[in-house]
């Protein structure tokens, strides 16, 4: 792994093949992220309470355009009016890989 920040790197494309992250890997890269925990070890996992149900909408608003742009979509689900819970996982390898990380550190970022 690279020491460029995770903000400042580019999701690349993970075909079938590819392995996901080991465990250890997980957890080194999960230090440099804000309040994500570790799902089975095979997903990211971030829950914010928004203000109100705007602003939660207003917010995966805000997201959906950095997955676009890294082609790496997160599974966004707003519950409660104004709870939002933001999952990330590399499905094509059936875990997590590195992508997972780079956009959860850009969603840390927009965040801030």
């Amino acid at each position: 792994m690279t020491t460029t920040p995770l903000t400042q790197r580019k999701c690349t494309p993970c075909e079938g093949g590819t392995l996901p992250l080991p465990l250890s890997a997980a957890h080194v890269l999960l230090k440099d992220l804000r309040d994500w925990e570790l799902v089975d070890g095979k997903r990211l996992r971030k829950q914010i309470t928004c203000k109100s149900f705007l602003d939660a909408v207003q917010l995966i608003q805000r997201i959906a355009p950095i997955a676009q742009a890294e082609d790496h979509h997160p599974d966004l689900h707003l519950t409660g009016y104004r709870k939002l819970t933001i999952e990330l996982s590399t499905h094509a390898i059936g875990g997590l890989s590195e992508n997972d990380f780079i956009l959860a550190a850009k969603i840390d970022q927009l965040l801030t």
